[in-house]
């Protein structure tokens, strides 16, 4: 096991976005006290000559890769070109610089959407590669993909320590809540607080209801990242990647309910069933995160909570 040092320099790219951030202050929090960060004004991570001199200039010893382009349904839909071509930039050229500074680990996060459409339930990191993939999401999904094989053949090529993690639906305060390009749960959370505030009879919600999702507080992955950063190495060619989850999912329904009741909004919910549902399941079996000594601790309520009451100081 490769161990890690506090006194080196970490490089969170993306470190402004929802999981970033949560990184950030879990690094810190945790001691390491030279953690840098950069945002799109000062480093544009798919200009490939920008990001190999920052790399050069900064030389960081370890990176948490959670930088990318990020949406739910209708973004990803709507704009699939943007999706597979800006993170197969940002990967390509972070991977790239920290093979050629010498970084040593970086860590890629990945997503749930990796997996096939009609995975055995729950998914296990065995299934990737071994179906069609969702539709509405498959652009994103294979520049997620590429990542992970570009870290595999990095790894078996030059020797690097490249490892990967599999994150589930995230949620938490930080997260994007604008209803064109936001995920299920914070799209809810804002959909229930102003239909409460603006005194409506109903909210619409898109789809059946009936898909299951597994949800996972941003804190939680944060504190499953640096525990991988610090505690598991890639072993083997291809044995580098672990799922991130709670083991546990629940119906977009009874999500919808549940969010209404922290919200404390009494009126009704409308499904919009002309618009796509998406996987009909996604949970990842997370054993083997488990057997490496961690698991999950925030419940989904005191999670939503959390994010409520986050969304209601920004308003």
């Amino acid at each position: 096991m490769a161990k890690t040092s506090k006194q080196e320099r970490v490089f969170v790219a993306g470190h402004t976005g929802l999981v970033g951030s949560s990184v950030m202050r879990r690094l810190h929090g945790l001691g390491y006290d030279d953690v840098v960060g950069r945002d799109v004004a000062q480093l544009d991570l798919t200009d490939a000559v920008a990001t190999r001199a920052f790399f050069e200039e900064m030389r960081p010893s370890y990176v948490v890769l959670a930088a990318a382009k990020v949406g739910g349904i209708h973004a990803n839909n709507t704009f699939p070109a943007d999706f597979i071509r800006i993170n197969l930039q940002i990967q390509t050229n972070v991977i790239d610089a920290a093979h050629r500074t010498g970084v040593k680990k970086l860590l890629f996060l990945g997503s749930s959407c990796i997996y096939p459409k009609h995975a055995p339930q729950p998914m296990k990191e065995e299934h990737l590669l071994t179906g069609p993939l969702e539709p509405t999401n498959d652009a994103y999904a294979i520049a997620k993909i590429a990542g992970i094989l570009m870290t595999q053949a990095y790894n078996r090529q030059h020797g690097t320590n490249f490892i990967a993690a599999m994150p589930t639906n995230l949620y938490g305060p930080g997260d994007n809540f604008d209803l064109n390009t936001s995920h299920v749960l914070p799209a809810m959370v804002r959909k229930f607080v102003e239909a409460k505030d603006q005194k409506k009879a109903e909210v619409e919600l898109w789809g059946t209801g009936s898909p299951r999702r597994e949800f996972l507080f941003v804190d939680d992955l944060a504190d499953a990242l640096v525990f991988l950063l610090e505690n598991f190495d890639a072993t083997g060619e291809r044995d580098n990647f672990v799922n991130v989850g709670v083991g546990e999912d629940i119906s977009i329904d009874a999500l919808a309910a549940l969010v209404r009741e922290v919200v404390g909004y009494e009126g009704k919910i409308a499904w919009n069933a002309s618009m796509p549902d998406g996987t009909p399941r996604k949970l990842l079996d997370v054993t083997r995160l488990k057997s490496l000594g961690w698991k999950a601790s925030t419940p989904l309520r005191a999670g939503i909570e959390k994010t409520v009451e986050a969304f209601r100081s920004k308003k």
